[in-house]
Formats: C-alpha cells, sequence, structure tokens
C-alpha cells in the first residue's frame, strides 16, 4: 500500500470524495488511478523507485512506467494484468481528500465491484475509445445507479490509440448519454483522456485542443456532493449493549444516518418504546452530539429494553418495521437462485431468514427494462422481487439510508454471500401476528405512536389459593409413593420433601 501522509487526510477544512473506478476488463482504470497518484505527487521515491523495478519485470508498457503496478498488488493481478479485488487509495490535493477504489472490470469479479460501489459518491466509468460501450460498461452503470451512486465521470480512455479523434470521442459520448438516459443519474461528464500519458488527468491536453473542459482531477476536486447520510433522519443500529457495570448501561454502535443530541426524544424499534436521550458518548468523553459515520454510545433516561438487532431513531421520524421487502437483487453466486429456498438476511446488524418469492422481473442490463417474468436468478443477473421474513425487521428505503436499505443474502449451509439487494418498499404481512408489545398493526411498515406506559403490578393471589392445590399435589404424591414402596415412612418423606420445596419456590417467587 502506499505511503499517506495522515495529516493530509486530517485536515479539517477539506471535504472528502469517495470514488470507484469501474467499466469492462482491460479499459485502463488501475492504470488511471496510478497516473492519477503520480500526477498527485502521491508517489514516495521509494514507491517510484520500486514502481520502476516492477515495470521491468511485470509492466506491459515496455520501457516505460506500467502506472497500473501501482494498485495491481496481488502477484495474480500482475501475472494475468487484470484487476481481481477492490483496491483502495487514499490520497489528498490541496483542496480535497480522496478515497478511491479500483474495482475489477472482468464478469468473474462483479461482486467485488459492486462492494467498492457501495460505499461511493461518484464513479468514474473507463470506456476503451477502440470498442466503445461494451456489456459490461452498461452492467457496471446499471449496478452504480441501483446503488445511489448519482455523479458519473465517463473517461474515455486510450484516445492515443485513436489518432485523438474528437468525433471516436463524440460518439461514445453520444452513445452513452442515449443508453443512461434513464438510470436516474444526476450529472454525466464525459471526459477525454489518454491515462498512460497523463492526458487531461492533471493538465489540459495538449493533443485534444478541441476538448473544452476540465481535466479529470481538476473536476474530481471541484464536484459538489451532498452529504445525505447526515441530513438524513437519525438512525443508531445496535450493535453492542455496554455494560461495564452494575450502574452503567449504554447502547453502542454505528450512527447510519442523521444526529443525536442529549435530550432528543427516541423511539426503541421495533418493541416501539419511547425514552429519552440522556448523554452522547464518543470514546470516552461526553459529546454535545452525535453525527453520521461515529462510534456512539447512547445512555437513556428509561429502562427500557434493546438489544443487538434493534434500532434507535428519534420518535419524530421513526423507521419502517416490515416482514416483507419489496427489493432490488444483483445475485453474485454462480450457484442460481432456488425458488422459494430460504436464506440469511444481513440488514444494518440484524440476521433473519428471507424467502425470495415465486416471481421475479429480471432486467436486461442493455435496455434498463424488465425482459421478462423468472423464478430464479442466475450470476451476475439483477431483478426485483419480494422476500418474505421470518419476523418484522427494522429498514428504510434504500434511497433514503443505504445502511438501513441493503442488504446481502448468504446461503446458510456454505455461509457465502450469494447476493446483494436494496429496498425499494416495505410492509407488514397480514400473517403477522398483532404483537401487544410491538403494535403491529400498520400495512405500510410503519408503527403507531408509542407511549411510555408505567407497568401496573399485577394483583397478588391470596396465600390460601396457591397453596391448597399445591397441599392436594403432596397428597397424591404420598399416595403413590405408598402403593409403589408400602412403606409409610418412605412415603412420608418423599411427600414432605416435596411440598417443602414448592412452598419455598413458591415464597421466593412473592
Amino acid at each position: 500500500m502506499l505511503a499517506v501522509n495522515d495529516s493530509l487526510l486530517a485536515a479539517p477544512e477539506k471535504t472528502l470524495l469517495r470514488f470507484i473506478t469501474c467499466g469492462s476488463v482491460d479499459d485502463g482504470k488501475s492504470t488511471l488511478i496510478g497516473r492519477m497518484l503520480y500526477e498527485a505527487k502521491m508517489v514516495p521515491d521509494d514507491i517510484l523507485s520500486g514502481l520502476t523495478n516492477d515495470s521491468k519485470k511485470h509492466g506491459t508498457q515496455g520501457a516505460n512506467l506500467d502506472f497500473a503496478l501501482l494498485v495491481d498488488g496481488l502477484e495474480a493481478e500482475r501475472e494475468q494484468g487484470i484487476t481481481i479485488d477492490v483496491a483502495y487509495r487514499y490520497f489528498a490535493t490541496p483542496r480535497r481528500k480522496f478515497i478511491v477504489a479500483d474495482t475489477p472490470g472482468h464478469e468473474q469479479y462483479t461482486r467485488n465491484m459492486a462492494t467498492g460501489a457501495s460505499t461511493a459518491d461518484l464513479a468514474i466509468l473507463l470506456v476503451d475509445a477502440r470498442k466503445g460501450i461494451l456489456p459490461q460498461t452498461r452492467r457496471h452503470s446499471h449496478i452504480v445507479s441501483m446503488l445511489g451512486v448519482k455523479n458519473i465521470v465517463v473517461a474515455v480512455n486510450k484516445m492515443d490509440l485513436m489518432d485523438y479523434s474528437a468525433d471516436v470521442y463524440s460518439k461514445i459520448e453520444t452513445d452513452y448519454r442515449e443508453f443512461a438516459a434513464n438510470l436516474g443519474f444526476d450529472a454525466i461528464v464525459c471526459i477525454p483522456v489518454a491515462a498512460k500519458d497523463g492526458d487531461n488527468i492533471l493538465e489540459p491536453s495538449a493533443h485534444m485542443g478541441w476538448y473544452q473542459g476540465p481535466s479529470l482531477l481538476t473536476y474530481l476536486e471541484t464536484v459538489e456532493i451532498e452529504d445525505h447520510l447526515r441530513d438524513a433522519a437519525f438512525r443508531l443500529p445496535v450493535q453492542w449493549v455496554n455494560r461495564p457495570s452494575h450502574d452503567f448501561r449504554g447502547f453502542s454502535g454505528l450512527i447510519a444516518g442523521g444526529r443525536v443530541f442529549p435530550g432528543d426524544r427516541v423511539r426503541i424499534l421495533p418493541s416501539n418504546r419511547d425514552t429519552k436521550v440522556a448523554r452522547v458518548i464518543v470514546g470516552d468523553k461526553d459529546a454535545a452530539l452525535g453525527v453520521a459515520g461515529q462510534s456512539v454510545t447512547l445512555t437513556l433516561t428509561d429502562e427500557v429494553d434493546a438489544s443487538r438487532g434493534d434500532v434507535i431513531t428519534l420518535t419524530s421520524q421513526p423507521a419502517m418495521v416490515a416482514d416483507v421487502l419489496t427489493a432490488k437483487l444483483l445475485w453474485v453466486s454462480p450457484t442460481a437462485m432456488v425458488p422459494e429456498k430460504s436464506y440469511l438476511i444481513k440488514l444494518g446488524t440484524r440476521t433473519s431468514l428471507a424467502t425470495p418469492g415465486a416471481k421475479i422481473a429480471k432486467i436486461n442490463i442493455g435496455t434498463g427494462l424488465v425482459e421478462d417474468t423468472t423464478s430464479a436468478l442466475e450470476l451476475n443477473e439483477i431483478g426485483t422481487l419480494e422476500l418474505t421474513l421470518d419476523r418484522a425487521i427494522v429498514c428504510d428505503t434504500y434511497a433514503a439510508n443505504r445502511e438501513l436499505g441493503g442488504f446481502i443474502l448468504i446461503d446458510r449451509l456454505t455461509n457465502d454471500t450469494i447476493a446483494m439487494g436494496l429496498i425499494e418498499k416495505a410492509h407488514i404481512s397480514s400473517a403477522l401476528p398483532v404483537n401487544a408489545d410491538t403494535g403491529y398493526d400498520s400495512m405500510d411498515g410503519t408503527l403507531p405512536p408509542a407511549e411510555v406506559v408505567p407497568a401496573v403490578p399485577a394483583k397478588a393471589r391470596p396465600y390460601t389459593d396457591v397453596i391448597k392445590p399445591r397441599l392436594t399435589g403432596s397428597l397424591i404424591t404420598f399416595a403413590a409413593a405408598f402403593i409403589i414402596t408400602s412403606r409409610m415412612d418412605v412415603a412420608l418423606s418423599i411427600a414432605a420433601v416435596e411440598c417443602v420445596a414448592k412452598l419455598g419456590l413458591m415464597f421466593s417467587k412473592r
């Protein structure tokens, strides 16, 4: 991994941009990132010296530096000249901090690409100028779209191999905009580049004077990304009940959205209990507030029951509670889906059982439209379906909150991750019994307003009403023991021991 200057990443005045590179295999994703790091002067001298030696041994650029080797660190990646796993790199410029995920382009490793896209704010989609828009280009576009990435940079790479032709670039831009028109992107910016030589990476290219837009790094430094996470409704999936001593009880987890202050009125879901926040603790110190992305411990003013898998929300902004999910699913297992088979679903800190419905609307990655209705999905196929859960869970739509709106499916026998899904709708099924504690009686996944009602102790029964049936039982025991043993002393001893034990248990409970 490249050396990183911690002071650059810690600079409070800089915003952070998370982005990925994606696209078809051999479109130049790793080379682009490597060249970007080099142009940003984020490659230390010792790493640069090592790159020179590695380029001679593993490089594909002859006597020139092979910048892809800065990112492709696995031996298998260097031998095959492809990216297999997601490689994360951290760097900064005077204007911004960056976390970039270099994702594989091979269809076999689509699941790894989806992992990198799940946390991205922006995607750089590489297109080889010689090949144009390929099926994997379309598949990756659909995946970043369904994962909520709204900003796309189409980097038309290897322009040097097409004589820096403006016509070639213009056709690819037109084709992509036409294809992506219905994918819901907020912004699509196209930039012609030659990553190997650094054209339009940091400075405008002298070979493409016809292009008047920004260079790639200039655009990444200036693009505005909304912070949806901190502006979202407050969500704290409980990961751990923190009980270091008898006089402290807190609920710890990573805030998945919004912010919380001491004194805020909150709701515990799915138990639907309201209380107030007493303290917000970050690390080992009290804080004035907690915000999305922070790991915190909350203490509450009332003794309410909450455990791992529960979610703490603001009373005014509760999440949904549902046992039927309508979701868009990306199947990432070579083993096809088995209709009506139960899988493990992991959402937030909760793990439950989920059974896919019999009807799946499969999406054509070329057109983005529903292709047909099927009962199963194959590797890398995308479809919309219903999942029926074995219990009600707390969730949001993916558009509202990535953490509580996204999930994975796990095979119960192999523990392999077989699919990733995004919730579009959720509701309570009519088959789920109404529970007096939770009040599940809403068909849209929400709960009625909670009330904190003090517990009323049950009225104690008179002692005589409790003792009589126990003495009767002991007499029956005496009779049975006498018949079996024919000894009065043994039967009396057995009955007496039973009677004393029953009375002792009764008084200990009262």
